[in-house]
C-alpha cells in the first residue's frame, strides 16, 4: 500500500549565500528572501512575508490530536514563513478518484501526495506538477540533505525531480500480523514458513469461532497487498518476479532474474504466480480468506477490532497504535510480526525507488512557500511535531533516535509528506528483532542493485492504453489473486479483454529500457 523507507549517506547542503541570492528573485516569497528557508526568527530590519494558506491534500483519517498539533506548527511559523495550513486527508478507498479530480479539475492545491502505485507517472506525464529542481536548489536545503543521493538519482523522471520521495530505507518489510495469542492458545509453534502460516489459519478456523483467519487487501488501489499477489516478496520467489516500472503495482507486466526484460503474464503464465493464484482460490473457497475482502477498504480495521488472525502490512514489526487498539478490547490479545523475506546478502533486488512522493501541481500560486514549509518540516525538531505530535503528550523521546507514543491521539503517518531518514526516529516499543530489521533494510550493502535502478518510464506515449487497460485490471486483479473467482474462466475474460493493451504498453517499456541499458 503506501510506506516505504530509505536510508544513506546525506548529500552536502546547498550553499547559503546561493540560497539567498536566489530566494531574492521569486515572486510568491517576497520579502520571505530574508529569511532563509526554516528560519524560526526574523532578522533585524526585514519584514514578514504576507501570511499565505497552504491546502495540502494527503491520504488517511485525520488524527484526533491533529488540529493541536497544526496549530503549534503555525504558531512557530508565525515570525518566519507566516503560513497556514489548510491538511485534507482523503480516505484511501477514494484517494485515486478524488486526486484525479482534484488535479484534472485545475482546483488550487499546493502540495498533493501521489505514488507510482497511485498516478504519478500519468500525472507527470499530463504536465500536472511543477518540477522542483530549482525551487529545490534556492528553498529546500534540509530536504535535499535529509535524503541520500542515491535516493535522489533513482527517483528522478526523465532527470527532474517532479515530486520529493519520503522514505528511509533501500527496501520495505514485508509482514503478515499474527494473532500471537490465538496461536499460543492453538498450540501452535512460532511460525517460520508460509506453510506454516496457512496450517495456523485453517486450524483458527476450525477452532475460533467469530475471526477471520487471513485479511489480504481487496481493494484495487492496495492490489500489491492482494494474498496471491503478495506472495512474490518472499524467500520462495526464486526467479526474483516483480512488477515492472509500467504498473507498479501489477504482476501482469514483470521482471525477472534481473536481465533487463519485460515479461506478459498474458503470453506465457508464469508457474509461480498461476500457483498463488490458484492457492488464494483455493483459500477463499474454504473460508480462509476473508468472505468479503473485496469489500474491506482498509486492512488494519479488522485487526484493530479483534476480528482478524492474520492481517498484511508493509513494514517490518507491529505499529504501536494497532497493538493498542486491539488490546483495548481485549487486553490478552496481541500481534507479532511474521516475515519470510529473504534474508540471504544479496538476495533480494533494491531499485532504490521510493513508494511515496509528495509533488507541488502546477496551478499551485505559492510553489515557493510550500517548498519553504517543507524545508521547515525537515528540521529535526519541526519533524518531531508533524511526525509524533506534541511532545509529551502524543509522544516521548527515547534517546536522541527513538520515540514511544503516548496515548491514541496521534498516529505514525510521516510518509504522505515529510519522511526521510536523516530526522526520523525508530519506534522504541518494537522488538529487538524488528530493530534489527530496519537496520537491516537500512544498509544498502544487504541488497543487489537492480539494473533498472534509475529508470523512470515515460508513460506519455501509451497514456491512454494505461488509461485503458487499468481500469480494466480493476475488474479482475484483485479478485484473481484473492481467490474470489475462479481462475480459469476469469483469466480468460481478462486476457481477451487486456492482451493488446498490455502489449503495447510492454513493447514501449521494453523500447525505454533497452535505450536506458544503452547508455550505462
Amino acid at each position: 500500500m503506501k510506506m516505504q523507507k530509505w536510508t544513506g549517506a546525506a548529500i552536502a547542503l546547498v550553499l547559503l549565500t546561493s540560497l539567498l541570492a536566489a530566494c531574492s528573485g521569486n515572486s510568491d516569497a517576497g520579502s520571505a528572501a530574508t529569511n532563509a528557508p526554516g528560519s524560526t526568527a526574523k532578522g533585524e530590519g526585514t519584514k514578514k512575508p504576507d501570511p499565505v494558506t497552504l491546502k495540502i491534500m494527503v491520504p488517511g483519517d485525520r488524527p484526533k490530536d491533529f488540529d493541536a498539533v497544526i496549530q503549534e506548527a503555525e504558531k512557530r511559523m508565525a515570525d518566519s514563513l507566516n503560513v497556514k495550513l489548510d491538511v485534507v486527508f482523503v480516505p484511501w478507498a477514494d484517494l485515486a478518484q478524488k486526486t484525479q479530480v482534484t488535479l484534472s479539475s485545475g482546483e488550487n492545491i499546493d502540495l498533493i501526495f501521489d505514488a507510482p502505485w497511485l498516478h504519478l507517472t500519468q500525472q507527470i506525464a499530463a504536465g500536472s506538477y511543477e518540477p522542483l529542481d530549482d525551487l529545490l536548489k534556492q528553498y529546500g536545503p534540509n530536504i535535499l540533505k535529509n535524503r541520500p543521493q542515491q535516493m535522489w538519482d533513482a527517483n528522478k523522471f526523465d532527470g527532474k525531480i517532479m515530486g520529493i520521495p519520503n522514505g528511509n530505507s533501500f527496501v520495505q518489510g514485508r509482514v503478515y500480523y499474527v494473532r500471537k495469542d490465538l496461536r499460543e492458545q492453538l498450540g501452535i509453534a512460532p511460525i517460520k514458513t508460509y506453510d506454516d502460516l496457512i496450517k495456523f489459519a485453517y486450524a483458527v478456523k476450525e477452532k475460533v469461532p467469530n475471526i477471520t483467519p487471513l485479511v489480504p487487501a481487496g481493494q484495487d488501489v492496495n492490489k500489491g497487498l492482494s494474498e496471491g499477489a503478495y506472495r512474490h516478496y518472499w524467500a520462495d520467489n526464486k526467479e526474483n518476479i516483480q512488477p515492472s516500472p509500467a504498473l507498479s503495482e501489477s504482476l501482469i507486466l514483470y521482471t525477472k532474474n534481473n536481465d533487463g526484460k519485460i515479461y506478459n503474464l498474458f503470453d506465457e503464465m508464469e508457474p509461480a504466480v498461476w500457483s498463488w493464484i490458484q492457492n488464494a482460490r483455493k483459500l477463499y473457497q474454504d473460508k480462509v480468506i476473508s468472505p468479503d475482502v473485496l469489500a474491506i477498504k482498509e486492512v488494519m480495521e479488522p485487526a484493530k477490532q479483534g476480528k482478524a488472525a492474520i492481517v498484511v502490512s508493509n513494514d517490518f514489526g507491529v505499529k504501536d497504535d494497532i497493538q493498542k487498539a486491539l488490546k483495548s478490547g481485549n487486553p490478552k490479545a496481541e500481534f507479532e510480526a511474521v516475515t519470510f523475506m529473504n534474508l540471504t546478502k544479496g538476495a533480494v533486488l533494491t531499485n532504490s525507488l521510493q513508494y511515496n512522493f509528495i509533488s507541488v501541481p502546477v496551478v499551485s500560486k505559492h510553489k515557493e512557500r510550500a517548498i519553504q514549509f517543507l524545508d521547515w518540516a525537515n528540521q529535526k525538531e519541526n519533524y518531531d511535531l508533524l511526525v509524533y505530535g506534541k511532545k509529551d503528550k502524543n509522544w516521548e523521546a527515547v534517546g536522541d533516535d527513538q520515540y514511544k507514543f503516548k496515548g491514541d491521539g496521534y498516529k505514525w503517518f510521516p510518509y504522505v509528506w515529510v519522511w526521510n531518514p536523516t530526522t526520523d526516529r525508530q519506534d522504541a516499543s518494537q522488538d529487538e528483532e524488528t530493530k534489527k530489521l530496519n537496520k537491516w533494510t537500512a544498509d544498502a550493502g544487504n541488497f543487489t542493485i537492480d539494473k533498472l535502478s534509475g529508470f523512470t518510464f515515460n508513460n506519455a506515449p501509451v497514456s491512454n492504453e494505461i488509461s485503458q487497460y487499468t481500469s480494466m485490471e480493476a475488474k479482475y486483479y484483485s479478485a484473481l489473486f484473492n481467490g474470489v473467482v475462479d481462475p480459469e474462466s476469469y483469466w480468460a475474460k481478462f486476457k481477451a479483454e487486456a492482451a493488446p493493451l498490455a502489449k503495447k504498453i510492454q513493447l514501449e517499456e521494453q523500447k525505454q529500457i533497452d535505450a536506458f541499458l544503452a547508455k550505462k
